[in-house]
């Protein structure tokens, strides 16, 4: 069996993830952008409300994300994605529109490397802009439901620790045992 290069960063809104993943696409690696941002950046550009309702929002996350996944097969090396396929199957398994069954099934179809890198809320970074409109109590409240979310399903969580972009790019390297491209 050959090895799942594809890692998934993930996390409460404003943890520093795109920045983080900024940094090692500085450093050469395959990133997959959030898929929640561009969307409503597209909404406001449109004149619409930043997010339709729940269910909608969270199904063109998936879309966008499956998409992601998918341009990463191509690709032997290793990609990190900002946030994963799981993340909108949380989203969409909270209004209760998809079955076990169904959620069970898309992530066997998406696998991803069995460590999952989840940024801690951290309130001297945290901040609301036109596309992260959640509080700061609502993105721990997001971090506690992913953490258990990708355990539930057989992921392993390490939290990647407060501090410089710099540390936790190293950090996560070495946790997966590189150090370049």
């Amino acid at each position: 069996m050959t090895m799942n290069w594809r890692f998934v960063v993930t996390g409460g809104p404003g943890g520093g993830k795109s920045t983080l993943l900024d940094a090692l696409a500085e450093r050469g690696y395959r990133i997959a952008p959030e898929a929640a941002r561009r969307l409503i950046k597209e909404r406001l550009a449109a004149g619409l409300p930043p997010r339709p309702d729940p269910v909608t929002f969270a199904r063109a996350i998936l879309d966008s994300d499956m998409e992601h996944y998918r341009a990463a097969a191509d690709d032997d090396g290793i990609a990190f994605f900002d946030r994963g396929v799981l993340d909108a199957l949380y989203m969409l398994d909270l209004e209760s529109a998809l079955s076990r069954d169904e959620i069970a099934s898309l992530i066997q179809a998406f696998p991803y490397n069995d460590t999952v890198f989840l940024l801690p809320p951290w309130e001297a970074i945290y901040a609301m802009d036109s596309e992260r409109d959640q509080t700061f109590e609502e993105s721990v409240a997001v971090f506690e439901g992913m953490k258990r979310w990708y355990a539930r399903w057989g992921y392993q969580t390490v939290e990647v620790p407060r501090a410089s972009v710099e540390a936790r790019v190293s950090f996560i390297l070495d946790a997966i045992g590189r150090q370049s491209v």
